[in-house]
């Protein structure tokens, strides 16, 4: 996690949000994001106004503090928002579960997901099954129809998981985001993947 360059963490929610504003969803949009880390995926979502409920899954308790205690670059505002909930849970538990939505029976218009490096670089081995057809399909059901899906992946796209994808979802895209990386003191690039339901 750097805060020196956060371009394709807040890519991730302003593609998938106007994704959905291209269709027929403008405001009171339900949105999940799995993994908090420093914040900007969330904070990027909970800017746009057309955002009526937030909620952060995250598995690390010590990272929700963090943000309730407001020490990291963008302070409190996840934890101090009514619109914005920090959950402390396994995303990948919770989205593949048997109800409709996300610890409830609500479907959701967005899930924005920021946890692991990439479809197949994992942060925990037990993570590698949520990538799979099968784990993909029971998350998608929990998104409303025109929904969407989004990745953020530290590699470039992979055509191995847009095939996955393509094959549960309507559409699919992928971005490729480039930014400057002051630790190489060169351009560096993430990619985000779009999968509308």
């Amino acid at each position: 996690m750097s805060s020196l360059f956060v371009e394709a963490e807040e890519q991730l929610s302003s593609l998938c949000l106007a994704a959905l504003k291209n269709d027929s969803f403008e405001t009171q949009l339900n949105v999940i994001v799995g993994g908090l880390g420093l914040g900007y995926t969330a904070l990027t979502a909970l800017n746009d106004k057309a955002v009526a409920k937030l909620r952060v899954i995250d598995v690390m308790q010590p990272v929700i503090k963090w943000h309730q205690q407001g020490i990291l670059p963008i302070g409190d505002v996840l934890a101090a928002d009514e619109r914005s909930t920090l959950i402390h849970a396994d995303f990948f538990e919770v989205a593949c579960d048997e109800q409709a939505g996300f610890l409830d029976d609500e479907p959701v218009h967005a899930v924005l997901l920021d946890i692991d490096h990439s479809p197949s670089h994992w942060l925990n081995a037990s993570n590698a099954d949520f990538y799979s057809k099968p784990s993909l399909h029971k998350m998608a059901a929990k998104i409303i129809d025109g929904g969407v899906f989004g990745l953020w992946s530290n590699d470039l796209p992979d055509q191995k998981f847009v095939n996955h994808l393509e094959s549960i979802f309507k559409s699919v895209e992928t971005h490729i985001v480039s930014f400057d990386n002051p630790y190489s003191g060169s351009e560096s690039t993430n990619s985000v993947y779009v999968a509308r339901v």
